[in-house]
């Protein structure tokens, strides 16, 4: 075997095993769906909070903002087809939009420089972020697919708002909490 066929195996190796830890986040992200939702705001009760983005902000903390990506599509397709098949395509394409923009901005944040105070900062950055723009998915999106005027959705914003920021910071806390303990197994 020469050098060069060793180190391409090696390489290869390295991108399965990081394709199978990323296979576990999702497999996590979406038991933890299964296991545990519930509503925050009575009133509202289809905004129900789950930890699903938790494992996906640790794999985007640990691979990147393009893998954050990547498993917050997969998560959302699974979790879509799997334990939240009532929501439909709405809801895929509203976890894709609301967690995309969470990683995005987090991960990207974090991946600058890797430390306590830039997690924070891009936790919180993402969660304003994701806040921001379901403000905009769900008032062009949800009439569209629920068939109601934008003034009833607009009538329901203080409760779409409150629901993303405490959502998205309950999930960047824990992340923030767990992440540290797992990081170095997930970039063995």
């Amino acid at each position: 075997m020469t050098e060069r066929t060793g180190e391409q195996m090696a390489v290869n190796s390295g991108k399965t095993l990081k394709m199978v830890k990323m296979g576990v986040m999702v497999a996590i992200s979406v038991a933890l769906v299964y296991l545990i939702h519930f509503p925050i705001f009575p009133a509202v009760a289809f905004l129900e909070y789950d930890p699903a983005d938790i494992p996906i902000l640790i794999g985007t903390f640990a691979f990147g903002p393009l893998a954050g990506l990547v498993l917050t599509v997969v998560t959302s397709v699974v979790q879509g087809l799997t334990v939240s098949a009532s929501s439909g395509l709405y809801g895929i394409l509203m976890h894709v939009i609301a967690t995309g923009v969470l990683v995005t901005v987090s991960g990207t944040i974090y991946s600058r420089k890797k430390t306590r105070k830039t997690a924070v900062a891009g936790l919180i950055c993402g969660m304003a972020a994701m806040a921001v723009v379901m403000m905009g998915a769900n008032m062009v999106i949800t009439p569209l697919f629920m068939g109601v005027p934008a003034s009833a959705v607009w009538q329901l914003m203080p409760f779409i708002v409150g629901f993303n920021v405490i959502k998205a910071g309950i999930n960047g806390a824990v992340t923030f909490i767990l992440y540290k303990r797992i990081a170095n197994f997930l970039r063995r």
